[in-house]
């Protein structure tokens, strides 16, 4: 049986305080969330128990999240810098990191940063190969705007329905018990948006870590697209498409080839 999850926190180059769950025994991987996501809300906790039998897992907050601060101007390298301390801190020096979505993206700049990954995995990064990744360029501007004249929760509206979310889904977020903890995230939808444009695309042609790219069967044309171009640009990539929803895949499925992946037994 796998340990009982412990807490921790540690600091990050620039003193943000980043607020972290270990679970498990085993090589170290750390799950990376999406926009709007964190501990408390999203799908990395209960994933972290599926890996934990065979893994140490982290699970973290990003900066502005849940229980970590904060620290102004935002740069996506203070991320991976947060990333790095998790890695050096608190997962004993190397670590293999699942992104999911903007969270992918923020595992390949760790990984082309220089930090010590031994393995990655992505699910549907939003990496629009020789193209800007979102269709509207005035997005973080309208999302800024919205959150400055205390409108957080149409912040988080307009984003969701500019990335395509459908309308079915996005109404069930809004009328469910964890809309309020979205809307007090809605400022960190900048943040997930700037990392978008941070990745230049001929960064992927020189990563040689092995990286496992996925998206889910029922997910749109687009990001299909976007996972097989990203896994056609990495030299060591490789590309899979798993039972799911749109832009998400059950734990169930999910972890057993997570856990074969960052194991090598699926090389």
């Amino acid at each position: 049986m796998a340990e009982a999850a412990t807490t921790g926190t540690v600091r990050s180059a620039d003193g943000t305080i980043i607020a972290y769950e270990r679970s498990g025994a085993g090589p170290a991987v750390i799950l990376v969330d999406a926009a709007g996501g964190f501990r408390e809300m999203g799908p990395m906790r209960s994933l972290a128990a599926h890996l934990a039998e065979e893994f140490t897992v982290l699970t973290y907050d990003r900066r502005g999240r849940g229980q970590s601060s904060d620290t102004s101007p935002y740069a996506p390298q203070r991320e991976v810098e947060d990333l790095r301390a998790l890695i050096e801190d608190a997962s004993g020096g190397s670590a293999a990191l699942y992104g999911f979505s903007s969270g992918a993206v923020l595992a390949l700049l760790a990984a082309t940063g220089g930090l010590s990954v031994t393995r990655l995995a992505l699910l549907e990064p939003p990496l629009a190969q020789g193209e800007q990744s979102t269709d509207d360029p005035g997005l973080a501007a309208d999302i800024t705007e919205l959150v400055a004249a205390g409108r957080p929760g149409d912040a988080m509206l307009h984003f969701q329905r500019s990335i395509g979310v459908p309308a079915e889904l996005i109404d069930g977020m809004r009328d469910g018990p964890g809309w309020p903890a979205m809307e007090a995230l809605a400022h960190t939808l900048v943040y997930d948006l700037t990392l978008l444009t941070a990745l230049p695309a001929e960064a992927l042609t020189t990563l040689t870590i092995p990286t496992l790219v996925l998206d889910s069967a029922q997910s749109d044309a687009r990001l299909h697209g976007w996972a097989q171009g990203a896994a056609e640009a990495l030299p060591a990539g490789r590309h899979r498409t798993l039972p799911g929803e749109w832009h998400g895949v059950s734990d169930e499925v999910l972890a057993p080839v997570l856990a074969d992946h960052f194991s090598g037994r699926a090389d």
